[in-house]
């Protein structure tokens, strides 16, 4: 199954993006990349070799940004229970995806809520 170019530039741009943060690290655990921060994931990259759709998955604690992300088409909470506490899933493939700049805001505010405070203590210097 083919990945759309525009779907596959977006998610190198966001991955860039989440591995550009402060003590970012990309680890392949479940056979899927994710970016930590610290011992902890800040965003569930998935596969890009095309045997499952392309989306990330992140933690959304603002009532407005987790809102308006399941306002993305095919968005909806994480599974394994992830979702109660805030992960929303966020497929990049479907048209009216969201634009890789709104992706990237997102993912900041998922390494804020997880990161260490003094890797976000960086960030804020920076």
């Amino acid at each position: 199954m083919a990945v759309p170019k525009s779907a596959l530039k977006k998610w190198e741009k966001v991955r860039e993006f989440a591995l550009g943060l402060p003590g970012a690290v990309e680890e392949f655990p479940w056979g899927e990349a994710v970016a930590k921060a610290g011992r902890k994931v800040f965003v569930f990259l998935g596969t890009d070799d095309g045997s499952h759709p392309l989306g990330l998955t992140l933690k959304l604690t603002d009532d407005t940004a987790h809102a308006h992300a399941l306002t993305s088409p095919g968005a909806e909470p994480a599974a394994y229970g992830l979702g109660g506490s805030g992960w929303v899933r966020i497929p990049l493939e479907a048209s009216g995806a969201p634009a890789a700049g709104l992706l990237c805001d997102w993912v900041e505010e998922s390494y804020r809520v997880v990161a260490p405070k003094k890797l976000v203590a960086e960030l804020d210097r920076r």
